[in-house]
């Protein structure tokens, strides 16, 4: 199956800017999933409210870690502004994953 023809620009602009093999993959599934959010509308009529809508969707709905939800961004941002030459401002009210807390490790004495 073939890909759209918009799939295959942002393909050529990551290959342009020599973007590895992985994060092409993933940027071009983050973008995919931004774009069957929006019931398949193009990224082009879309905006700072849908990227706002998608972002705290993966974060309240999907419960994504706070790096997952950043590579969502990086994927969308790259989007606006590499293709439609547009810069993203998140809007306030953008639900923001937390970062796991990490416990650190105590070591006893009894192990010395």
């Amino acid at each position: 199956m073939g890909q759209s023809p918009f799939i295959e620009k942002i393909r050529a602009i990551l290959r342009t800017k020599h973007y590895s093999i992985q994060t092409e993959k993933t940027y071009l599934l983050w973008i995919k999933r931004f774009i069957i959010f929006n019931q398949k509308r193009h990224p082009e009529e879309l905006g700072e409210q849908e990227v706002t809508d998608f972002l705290t969707y993966l974060a309240v709905k999907r419960h994504v870690t706070s790096s997952t939800q950043n590579l969502a961004l990086c994927a969308i941002v790259f989007m606006y502004k590499h293709v439609f030459e547009r810069e993203l401002t998140l809007l306030p009210d953008t639900i923001r994953a937390r970062a796991p807390k990490r416990i650190p490790t105590v070591l006893s004495h009894e192990g010395f």
